[in-house]
Parts: C-alpha cells; structure tokens; sequence
C-alpha cells in the first residue's frame, strides 16, 4: 500500500520532473552568467571565479540531466513498441 505518489512512479511522471529539473539548471545559468559581468571588475575577481565554477558546475549539471531526459523519452518509446508489439500478438492469437 503507497501513501504517497512521487514524481517516479511511472516513465512519463519521471520525464516531466527531469525536464522541471533541465529548466531550473538554464533558468540558473542565465542568472549565473549575469553575475558573472556584474563581477568583472578587479576587485571581485574571486567572486568572479566562483561564479565561473558555478556555471561550469551548472553546465555539467545539465548535459547529464539532459541525457536522463534523452535515457527517458527511448524508454517511453521501447515500452511503447513492447506494449504495441504484446497487444498485436494478443490479437492475433485470440483470433
């Protein structure tokens, strides 16, 4: 007995929150990549270079959250073939 749904119970619920997921990492890369000409000037250089590492942190962040999204949709895809593929065999034996 579940209590409670979570954004994983199924491949499309999974999809929809890696893709929520994706837009947060682009969302905050654009904030990001502002700070980061907000702090060009000498005095904030090390300011400047977290930020740096933040947005490369952010840019690996989303290549990998980008091939779970990529991982998701081909398996939303062969579920479907195998579901297609079961429902054809199911017909055509019970004809």
């Amino acid at each position: 007995m579940r209590c409670q749904d979570t954004p994983f119970d199924n491949i499309e619920s999974a999809l929809e929150y890696v893709s929520y997921l994706l837009e947060a990492c682009q969302e905050a890369q654009g904030q990001v990549d502002d700070e980061i000409v907000l702090a060009s000037e000498p005095p904030l250089e090390r300011r400047k270079a977290a930020f740096q590492m933040v947005s490369y942190k952010l840019n690996r962040l989303s290549l990998h959250v980008a091939k779970c999204q990529h991982l998701l949709k081909d398996l939303r895809r062969l579920r479907r073939i195998i579901l297609e593929e079961h429902r054809a065999l199911a017909k055509s034996t019970a004809a």
